[in-house]
C-alpha cells in the first residue's frame, strides 16, 4: 500500500482525469507510448469495473479494518492495472475511483476531524527503470526552470500506519490518522502513551500552529518478542508489524494501545504557520531539535547514481534496521521547488516511492505434512500453490511443531501470508481469516513415523519435539544423515546430494501423480547405513530408480516415469553402464577420505556438534581416538564445547552402532588423526577474528581455518573481546559494529599479514577499511 509524504501548501486539482506524476511541462513533451483508444470495448469495461470493486474492498480491508486480504504485492498488481486501463480509457475515470482517492474511509468508531492541509499518498514505482525514468523528468523540469539539478532527500520507506500530529505553541493538540487525506480519525489519546511523540516540544521558538506527519510502526526486536508472548499465552501471533501498529492505534481503551510496543519516526510536515525552514532536511534537523523522533536513515544527495546506491545498500541491508521497510521514498529537498512541481490529485509531483521486491505474498495452504530429521525430529511443514516471493519461487516452508501450528491458526485449505526476507528460510505468518469458507480442516500431528511405522514420542519427558527413536533403520533418518554427512560442513561431497542421498538409502515408493505430485519414498534402499558409505561403489546400484516427470514442451504434465538414477539407461545397441555423475561420486568419496577431523566429526550428525564445537576438538585433541577416550569433564573444559555438548558427545559414543560407523570409515580409509604441521606457525595465539563479507581470496570456511591452525579462535560475532575483524564486500553489520566499539578492522591483505606475522605487523599498515563518510 502506499505510505504518506509530507505536504506543502498547494491547490489541489479536482479533475477526474489521473495525472501522471510529473511536471506538465515535461509531461507535454512526452509521446504517449499508446494512442488511448476512443471507445471503451466491452471486456474493458467489464474488467474496469471489476478492479473499481477489488480494488475498493482491499483498501477498506486494509486502512478500515486493519485486516488485509491480499499482499501488498497482489494489491499493487491490481493496482496498477486499474491505472492502465484508465489511462487507455479515460472516460471511464469517475471522481470516487480507487486511483483519485487517498487512502481509506473515516471508521464511525472514532471522532472525524479535518486536516489542516491535505495528506497525500506517493506515486509507486516497481523498478529501477521506472524509478530513472521519473527522476529523470523531474530533474529535467528543475534544471528548465532553475539551470541546476534538485537535491534528492532519499529516505526508507516504513512499513507502518501515518499519523497527523498538531502542534498549536509547542503543545500536542491533537493526533488523526491520515484516513482519506483530508479527514482522519481523531487518536489523540492513543497517541499520548507512545513515549517517542513528545506532548510538549523542547526548546523555543515554536511556530503557532504546525502539523506535523510521520509513521507509527512497531520495530523488529519489539514485534518478535510481543509474538512469543502472544504465543506462549497460546494464542495466535500477530501477521504483520504494520497491521498490528494500526489495530494498536484504533484500540477504544488508551490502556490497551499503552500495552503495544509503538514507535514514531517522522517523515514530513503539513501546515506550518511560523515555520522558516526551507527544506525537508532543514526541517528534520529542526525538529529533532525540538525532541521529534527522526530517522537516522536519511541522506541528501545529489545525483541520480547516488539514489540508486542508496537503495542497493539498503536493499542488502533492510533486514539490519530498526523497523521493517518496503521501499525507498525520494523527495526533491527543497520546499520552494516542490512547491512549483506541486501534486496531482492524489500524489506530488516532486516525490516518488520505489517498492522492493515483496517479501510477503497470500497463497494457498494446500496440505500440512511432516519430515523425519536426520536425529528424528518429526516437523510438519507446509504445501502451498507455488508462489514468487524475495525473488525465488516458494511452494514448501516449515512450520517446526505442532505447538506452533496451532499458535498460528493456520488451517489446511486456508489462504495463508508467507514471508521470505531475503536469504531467510520462507515462514507461514498466519491465515488470512477473512477468506475461510469453512471447507478448511485441522492438521493432526500423526502418531507414527510416516517412513518406518515406528511409535513416535519426546525423546525426553517435557519436550515439545517428537521423534521417531527408530535411529539406526528408519530410512527417512537415514537419508537425511547421508545427505548431511556430504554436505559443506562435512565432508563436502559435492556428487553426492539430497536426491543420491534419498535414491540410496529409499525405495521410489508411489506414484507422485496419485499424491498431489508430491514424491514419497518409502521402503529401504541399497545403502542400509552409513558406515558403509565409502563402499557405495561395491553396492549394486544399477536397478536404483526415481520418479521424474514427463515434461511437454519445457512445461510439467502432471504425469511420472521411472528411470535409473546411478545408470544410463540400456537399449538395444548400448548396455547400462554407470553414469558420469556416478563416477564422479567414486572419485570425490575417494578424496573425502583425507578430509581432516573436524569435518568428520561434523559428518557423524551428532546432537549439538556442528563445525565450531568439531574444531574446538579436533584443535584440543587431535585424533578421534582421543576423543572417544576423553572423559565428559574433559571435554566440556574444551573452550566452545561446555557440558551440553559434552554429555552429548558421550551419549552419542556409548551407542554401539555408533561407534560401528566410526570404525566403518577408519577401515576403509578415512582420515582419523589430524597431522600437526609444524611449519604453520602459531601467530594468533590467544586472539579472536571475526571474519565479515566476501574476500576475494579465502572462501568463509578457508578464512577459519587459517584462523585456527595459527592458534586463533574464529568468532561468528563482534564484541569487546574480538580482537581484529577480517571485512570483505558487502561487510554489513558486523563491520558497523567493530566500528563502534574500535575493533581494529582488516581487509584481506592486512589479514594475510597477520597470519605470516601476527600482532608484530604494524597495524596503522594494515589497510583500515572505510574512510569516514563511505559507506562500506
Amino acid at each position: 500500500m502506499t505510505s504518506q509524504p509530507e505536504n506543502p501548501d498547494a491547490a489541489t486539482p479536482t479533475s477526474a482525469v489521473p495525472e501522471a506524476g510529473v511536471p506538465d511541462d515535461v509531461e507535454d513533451a512526452v509521446e504517449p507510448a499508446v494512442e488511448p483508444a476512443r471507445t471503451p470495448s466491452t471486456s474493458a469495461r467489464e474488467r474496469y469495473a471489476d478492479l473499481v470493486e477489488l480494488v475498493q474492498k482491499y483498501r477498506a480491508a486494509y486502512y478500515n479494518d486493519d485486516a488485509p486480504l491480499v499482499s501488498d504485492a497482489e494489491f499493487d498488481r491490481l493496482y496498477s492495472e486499474l491505472e492502465r486501463i484508465e489511462a487507455l480509457n479515460p472516460e471511464l475515470v469517475t471522481n470516487d475511483s480507487p486511483t483519485q482517492v487517498v487512502g481509506g474511509d473515516v471508521s464511525v468508531a472514532f471522532a472525524a476531524v479535518d486536516h489542516l492541509t491535505r495528506m497525500y499518498s506517493l506515486e509507486d514505482v516497481f523498478s529501477l527503470a521506472e524509478l530513472e525514468a521519473w527522476l529523470r523528468r523531474a530533474e529535467a523540469s528543475v534544471e528548465k526552470r532553475h539551470g541546476t539539478a534538485p537535491q534528492w532527500l532519499t529516505e526508507l520507506k516504513i512499513d507502518g500506519l501515518a499519523v497527523n500530529l498538531l502542534y498549536r505553541d509547542g503543545v500536542l493538540v491533537r493526533a488523526a490518522t491520515r484516513g482519506d487525506g483530508t479527514t482522519g480519525e481523531d487518536i489523540t489519546h492513543n497517541v499520548a502513551t507512545i513515549k517517542d511523540i513528545p506532548q510538549k516540544l523542547h526548546g523555543t521558538g515554536f511556530p503557532a500552529e504546525m502539523e506535523v506527519r510521520g509513521e507509527v510502526y512497531i520495530a523488529s526486536k519489539d514485534f518478535a518478542a510481543l509474538n512469543e508472548q502472544m504465543v506462549a499465552a497460546g494464542r495466535a501471533p500477530y501477521a504483520n508489524p504494520r497491521n498490528t501498529a494500526a489495530g494498536s492505534l484504533r484500540q477504544k481503551d488508551p490502556a490497551e494501545t499503552a500495552k503495544r510496543p509503538l514507535s514514531m519516526y517522522v517523515h514530513g510536515i503539513g501546515a506550518r504557520e511560523g515555520l522558516e525552514t526551507t527544506s525537508q532536511s532543514q526541517t528534520y534537523a529542526q525538529l529533532k531539535e525540538w525532541g521529534m523522533p527522526t530517522s537516522p536513515y536519511y541522506k541528501v544527495l545529489d545525483t541520480l547514481e547516488e539514489v540508486m546506491g542508496f537503495i542497493a545498500h539498503y536493499g542488502e541491508h533492510r533486514h539490519d534496521l530498526i523497523h521493517e521497510i518496503d521501499g525507498i521514498v525520494v523527495k526533491v529537498d527543497d520546499f520552494a521547488t516542490q512547491r512549483e512541481l506541486g501534486h496531482t490529485s492524489r500524489v506530488p509531483r516532486w516525490s516518488v516511492a520505489y517498492k522492493y521486491p515483496p517479501e510477503e505474498v497470500n497463497t494457498k495452504l494446500l496440505d500440512i505434512r511432516v519430515n523425519v530429521g536426520r536425529t528424528g525430529r518429526v516437523t510438519p511443514y507446509a504445501v502451498m500453490t507455488p508462489v514468487k516471493v524475495a525473488g525465488s519461487t516458494v511452494e514448501m516452508a516449515t512450520l517446526h511443531n505442532q505447538d506452533v501450528v496451532k499458535a498460528k491458526g493456520v488451517l489446511i485449505g486456508d489462504t495463508v501470508v508467507l514471508r521470505k526476507a531475503g536469504d531467510v528460510i520462507p515462514e507461514v505468518v498466519g491465515p488470512v481469516v477473512a477468506l475461510r469458507t469453512g471447507d478448511e480442516r485441522e492438521f493432526v500431528m500423526p502418531t507414527h513415523c510416516p517412513s518406518c511405522g515406528t511409535e513416535l514420542a519426546p525423546a525426553k519427558e517435557g519436550d515439545i519435539d517428537i521423534r521417531c527413536p527408530n535411529a539406526r533403520s528408519c530410512p527417512a533418518q537415514l537419508t537425511e544423515r547421508v545427505a548431511h554427512l556430504a554436505g559443506r560442513g562435512g565432508f563436502d561431497i559435492e556428487a553426492l546430494g539430497y536426491e543420491a542421498a534419498a535414491a540410496l538409502t529409499t525405495g521410489p515408493g508411489p506414484d507422485p501423480a496419485e499424491n498431489g505430485g508430491v514424491i514419497m519414498p518409502s521402503g529401504p534402499g541399497p545403502l542400509t547405513s552409513e558406515a558403509d558409505v565409502f563402499t557405495i561403489a561395491d553396492l549394486d546400484l544399477s536397478g536404483v530408480v526415481v520418479w521424474r516427470e514427463i515434461r511437454a514442451k519445457g512445461e510439467g504434465t502432471g504425469r511420472f516415469q521411472q528411470v535409473p538414477y546411478f545408470y544410463t539407461k540400456a537399449t538395444a545397441k548400448k548396455p547400462s553402464v554407470p553414469t558420469r555423475n556416478t563416477e564422479k561420486l567414486f572419485e570425490e568419496l575417494e578424496k573425502a577420505k583425507s578430509q581432516p577431523l573436524w569435518r568428520v566429526l561434523v559428518a557423524l550428525s551428532i546432537r549439538h556438534v556442528g563445525p565450531t564445537a568439531s574444531r574446538a576438538l579436533a584443535t584440543a585433541f587431535g585424533s578421534m581416538d582421543a576423543i572417544r577416550a576423553a572423559s565428559e569433564v574433559a571435554l566440556a573444559d574444551v573452550d566452545g564445547v561446555g557440558p551440553i555438548i559434552a554429555e552429548a558427545l558421550v551419549e552419542w559414543f556409548a551407542v554401539d552402532w555408533h561407534r560401528e560407523i566410526v570404525d566403518a570409515w577408519a577401515a576403509a580409509g578415512v582420515r582419523m588423526q589430524d597431522e600437526v604441521d609444524e611449519s604453520t606457525p602459531r601467530t594468533l595465539e590467544g586472539l579472536t577474528l571475526v571474519v565479515t563479507g566476501t574476500l576475494p581470496n579465502f572462501s568463509r570456511d578457508e578464512a577459519k581455518e587459517a584462523i585456527i591452525t595459527r592458534g586463533g579462535k574464529a568468532a561468528g560475532s563482534v564484541s569487546r573481546q574480538t580482537s581484529y575483524v577480517v571485512a570483505g564486500e558487502n561487510a554489513g553489520t558486523k563491520l558497523d559494529k567493530a566500528e563502534s566499539l574500535g575493533v581494529k578492522v582488516l581487509d584481506e591483505d592486512g589479514f594475510v599479514r597477520l597470519l605470516a606475522e601476527g600482532p608484530a605487523a604494524e597495524p596503522d599498515d594494515q589497510a583500515v577499511f572505510a574512510e569516514e563518510g563511505e559507506d562500506a
